[in-house]
């Protein structure tokens, strides 16, 4: 079995997304109380968060250099491996689905609540099962199948993600607020919020 930091990270960036989706239900159910604008604020900055960092940087390179060595030499897993994919393209638009959404609570009124908290729970489920199959089917076939030179191209590729919600590193500058942002608000184990 191949020592892979790839593995690791992604491992851990599936730990902070679980962790994130986790606390934005809980906001959610919670609901915005006294501070209505900070809710939404905060809410927008963790759907902000899953479009930036699963989606923009995760997804593509699981989609363009890990799957296909793993199908190449597990063809068993095609199937698996075309599923996870079709999620990955469909997540983008349906980050940008509740984004909408939530933008019709916070402008249109509570009426629009319901619609919203519905996609964001569909949306949670749905992520939390695409991480199981990565974890239970993928990872476990790469680490039989793939060779060291499939190992360092991963192991490079996933160290530049750089995620500052798996605690390993401070967050970039330009991003330096929208994790502040998270870290007040978020319930543990994302923030340090009640």
């Amino acid at each position: 079995m191949h020592p892979s930091s790839a593995l690791r990270t992604i491992r851990e960036e599936h730990a902070a997304l679980a962790a994130m989706l986790q606390s934005l239900l809980w906001l959610i159910r919670r609901g915005p109380g006294d501070e209505r604008a900070r809710f939404f604020d905060t809410l927008r900055a963790m759907l902000f968060y899953i479009d930036e960092f699963p989606e923009r940087l995760h997804h593509p390179k699981e989609s363009d250099l890990l799957f296909p060595r793993v199908a190449k030499r597990e063809p068993a897993l095609l199937p698996v491996i075309t599923r996870l994919e079709q999620d990955h393209m469909k997540g983008e638009s349906q980050v940008r689905e509740l984004q909408h959404l939530l933008l019709a609570w916070e402008w249109l009124g509570d009426e629009r609540r319901d619609a919203f908290v519905e996609a964001c729970e569909r949306y949670v489920g749905f992520y939390l099962e695409h991480m199981r199959l990565e974890e239970q089917e993928i990872l476990p076939a790469a680490q039989r199948v793939l060779d060291a030179d499939d190992w360092r191209a991963l192991d490079a590729a996933f160290e530049a993600n750089r995620d500052p919600l798996t605690g390993r590193y401070p967050p970039d500058p330009a991003y330096e607020r929208l994790f502040q942002r998270i870290l007040e608000v978020a319930p543990a184990p994302i923030g340090l919020g009640a």
